[in-house]
């Protein structure tokens, strides 16, 4: 059963871990400020995405036929590595507002709230070509034609959030938000 494979077992461990390095840095960076522990934890966040790349190929190197968690895992990582960043600066924001007397979050509206939009949906696009990218990458390394079909499967799944993304991100913000000058909250 899928639930009970040791890639989804890995897939929430990465998961688990990279909240654990990026709260535990930033814990230790303001609160206990003990910046040159916290910059060793935060620079580990990516290494997260690297443990997870190396359990998927072995996994599949060693036979597993491929299924929807191998999928999952493609999707993950593409996602990860192009969100994980900002993710990382966004909580950086926040608790240096929080605990070292930081400047409050930016809050965006108008045009620059558009802006962010279309960028957040460009890096979902980059993010879904970088899955894409590792399926056919699987793909190609399991090389059994006839059971591939579920990596196959999630190429359309990638088309599908892009679509999402744009329709509730870029494009709405676009028709229905109204313009404003940027406003500190």
């Amino acid at each position: 059963m899928i639930l009970h494979s040791p890639l989804t077992f890995a897939i929430v461990a990465c998961e688990i871990g990279f909240w654990v390095l990026l709260v535990g840095g930033l814990v230790v960076r303001y609160p206990l400020r003990q910046r040159r522990v916290s910059t060793v934890l935060l620079a580990a966040v990516p290494v997260v995405d690297l443990v997870l790349l190396v359990v998927t190929v072995i996994d599949l190197l060693n036979g597993a036929v491929p299924n929807i968690t191998h999928g999952l895992a493609a999707a993950y990582l593409g996602f990860s590595v192009v969100f994980g960043p900002s993710m990382v600066r966004w909580a950086d924001v926040r608790f240096a507002h929080r605990f070292a007397g930081g400047p409050p979050p930016v809050r965006l509206h108008g045009r620059e709230k558009a802006r962010k939009e279309w960028r957040d949906w460009g890096k979902c696009v980059l993010a879904c070509a970088i899955s894409a990218g590792l399926l056919l990458a699987a793909i190609f390394v399991v090389g059994r034609p006839g059971q591939v079909q579920p990596l196959w499967d999630w190429l359309p799944r990638l088309g599908t959030v892009t679509g999402i993304w744009f329709l509730v991100g870029p494009l709405w913000q676009e028709i229905f938000k109204p313009s404003s000058k940027a406003q500190v909250r």
